[in-house]
């Protein structure tokens, strides 16, 4: 079953880093990396407003977990936003790319 990752990056280069190491990797089959976000939180008791780089992480279920520990060893932030959702429909030729490229890749 198809997933999609999210995660945020603070600029383009360490985004485009990631998204690479994670298609190079096989744990993605594609990363689309969106400039212009912009994320207000709080961390560490200080209030954040910060630009950054939106990922959009093409995965599967079977991935989802090295995908995961991919982006632990290699995210530039202390504590990564990191949220893996279903995909319940879509394109099935699609959907069914995903799942092929990733179904050949066990790159552990």
């Amino acid at each position: 079953m198809v997933r999609l990752a999210l995660t945020t990056c603070p600029d383009e280069s360490s985004a485009k880093a990631l998204a690479n190491a994670l298609v190079e990797r096989g744990v993605a089959a594609c990363v689309t990396c969106l400039p212009g976000a912009h994320s207000v939180y709080r961390w560490q008791g200080r209030l954040c407003d910060d630009a950054e780089v939106q990922l959009l992480i093409k995965t599967t279920e079977a991935r989802a977990a090295s995908l995961q520990d991919v982006v632990a060893e290699l995210h530039p932030y202390d504590e990564p936003e990191l949220i893996i959702l279903p995909v319940t429909g879509g394109s099935q030729g699609y959907l069914q790319w995903i799942e092929d490229e990733l179904a050949d890749t066990a790159r552990d």
